[in-house]
């Protein structure tokens, strides 16, 4: 994973309590290879018509949208059936951070080891970044991990929560496999120590 420190970027508003996984991803897409990317099925059945053509009024195929890499979303974002694919849609497609009151709580923390941070704000935050947005997409947002804080200009700062274990995997670009393999020889050593004031165990 690449590590993420800070983020500037345009938002993609995306309203709408209760998305759940099987809109962001419908299930039978789950079985693609990951290698092949899932960025192409993000929401699939709601940005194009039943003849694969898209629906130009769908927030997602809007131009001014088209770059956005943080996505803004509504409450229980990624809430139903537990499928890390949906993760892989909304990171193949773009995104790196989504910003939301609430998220499943298995969501979130497919999200967190693979790369995608997921922000929780208040609701009256949330709604004055919607409108932000929604008023002129070209409004940027930064998201600093390092310090917790995201904001807009001309605003002030919107402090956010995070463990520190996945905050520290996320800034240095590991996942818990890697973190694990980088205290090889302090386990090493642990075990060495033991068997030698344990050698009955």
């Amino acid at each position: 994973m690449e590590p993420f420190e800070r983020l500037e970027a345009r938002a993609l508003p995306m309203r709408g309590a209760n998305i759940d996984t099987d809109r962001i991803l419908p299930s039978r897409f789950m079985q693609k290879p990951r290698a092949d990317g899932f960025g192409r099925y993000f929401f699939h059945d709601l940005r194009f018509d039943a003849v694969g053509a898209e629906r130009p009024d769908y927030i997602v195929n809007n131009p001014a949208h088209r770059d956005a890499r943080i996505l803004i979303a509504g409450e229980n974002f990624g809430c139903g059936s537990s499928r890390e694919q949906a993760v892989y849609a909304v990171f193949d497609y773009g995104f790196r951070a989504v910003v939301a009151p609430s998220f499943g709580d298995i969501f979130y923390a497919n999200a967190l080891k693979n790369g995608l941070l997921p922000v929780v704000l208040p609701g009256m935050e949330i709604e004055a970044l919607f409108a932000a947005c929604e008023a002129d997409p070209s409004t940027r947002l930064a998201i600093d991990l390092q310090n917790l804080r995201v904001s807009r200009s001309g605003q002030p700062d919107l402090p956010f929560a995070i463990d520190d274990f996945n905050r520290q995997l996320l800034l240095t670009g590991q996942d818990e496999i890697a973190f694990t393999l980088g205290l090889a020889d302090e386990i090493s050593t642990f075990e060495e120590l033991r068997r030698a004031h344990s050698a009955w165990l």
